[in-house]
């Protein structure tokens, strides 16, 4: 049975149908940056929910995380970043990996395992879901740019919503 690795970072567009889906899979390993769990709080989600049968769950903790080791055995067959913050973008697109989510990109890519991300921020205006209703979000050029340049990476596939998610997530499982 095919083991997907999921990272979500600190980000609230798309997380509570990232929630859902998860949910849905038969094995996947859920990765959450220390953002992402604050960021779960704040919009009333519980991570330890997420647990049951088949999803494993990761929280960044020390400075190193072993557990990326599987990247390197072909324990994963396919990375998801999703939802995946302008922050978590401008790093993978810079090569910096200094949080959980990031130096699961990095490894990723390192063992050429393919690699799934669904940017928040890739039009010039986004409506999205709040704490406390939807907002009106105008995403920075630097941050367009970065979404951008993330889709020229080899091995890496940006989606631009759940439809499409799900589509390219299908031909691994």
């Amino acid at each position: 049975m095919v083991t997907i690795a999921w990272g979500i970072t600190g980000c609230g567009h798309f997380l509570e149908e990232n929630l859902a889906l998860i949910r849905k899979l038969p094995r996947v390993d859920v990765f959450l940056s220390r953002a992402a769990v604050e960021v779960m709080k704040i919009y009333k989600f519980d991570p330890e929910q997420l647990h049951g049968p088949g999803v494993r769950l990761y929280r960044e903790g020390a400075y190193s995380a072993p557990v990326i080791g599987r990247f390197y055995n072909g324990y994963y067959k396919v990375l998801i970043i999703a939802p995946a913050t302008s922050n978590s973008v401008a790093k993978f697109v810079a090569g910096i990996s200094d949080t959980l989510v990031t130096n699961l990109f990095a490894h990723a890519g390192k063992c050429r395992v393919p690699i799934i991300v669904l940017p928040s921020d890739q039009e010039e205006e986004v409506t999205s879901p709040g704490p406390r209703g939807m907002v009106q979000l105008f995403p920075r050029p630097i941050d367009l740019e970065n979404t951008a340049r993330l889709k020229s990476f080899p091995g890496v596939i940006v989606v631009s919503g759940m439809e499409e998610l799900e589509k390219c997530l299908d031909a691994y499982l």
